[in-house]
């Protein structure tokens, strides 16, 4: 073999094991989105848009306490549910989505913290002020779940964002139209 047939054949080895390491660590990360981005975003949209309606309807109607008592409580109960039912979905096995208990926990996890958050706010006992508040950390996690999406998805942040705040909106408004009846 002459110098520069073995040049040229380390140049395509080389190749070859940068194209085998991108591989590789593109499999790590469609792992990682499956087991653990993907429940995690569930969850956070769940518990942020789902509780929206109860949260913002107790507000309205009722008092800030009320508010964070609706809010903690539908945040626990939606965690506990999405948990069980993301464990239940599938045993992972098939799917490659990893540890059906794993997934549940995460899942859980996050539907609990995306309603926790913006039920805190009601701490505050001027209901409006509390109002106010919620109203920007309701933002900030939609914010969230948009960059997740996009850095993780690869979804498009101005799409992404356009979508999520219309669900928010939409769910936010049940909930102040029911609140105020």
């Amino acid at each position: 073999m002459s110098t520069s047939e073995a040049v040229q054949s380390a140049r395509i080895a080389r190749t070859r094991g940068v194209k085998h390491e991108i591989g590789r660590i593109r499999r790590r990360d469609d792992v990682f989105v499956l087991q653990v981005v993907q429940p995690a975003l569930v969850g956070m949209i769940d518990g942020t848009v789902s509780t929206l309606a109860p949260i913002f309807a107790a507000a309205v109607s009722s008092s800030s306490r009320t508010a964070l008592l609706v809010g903690l409580a539908t945040a626990l109960g939606a965690g506990v549910s999405m948990g069980i039912s993301e464990a239940l979905s599938d045993t992972g096995e098939q799917t490659g989505r990893g540890s059906a208990i794993v997934r549940g926990g995460i899942t859980g996890t996050a539907t609990t913290l995306g309603g926790v958050f913006h039920s805190l706010p009601f701490i505050i006992s001027d209901v409006r002020r509390a109002l106010a508040v919620a109203g920007v950390v309701v933002a900030i996690e939609l914010l969230t779940i948009a960059w997740v999406r996009h850095r993780f998805l690869y979804v498009s942040l101005r799409s992404s964002l356009v979508v999520v705040t219309l669900g928010g909106a939409i769910v936010l408004a049940i909930g102040v139209a029911i609140g105020s009846a």
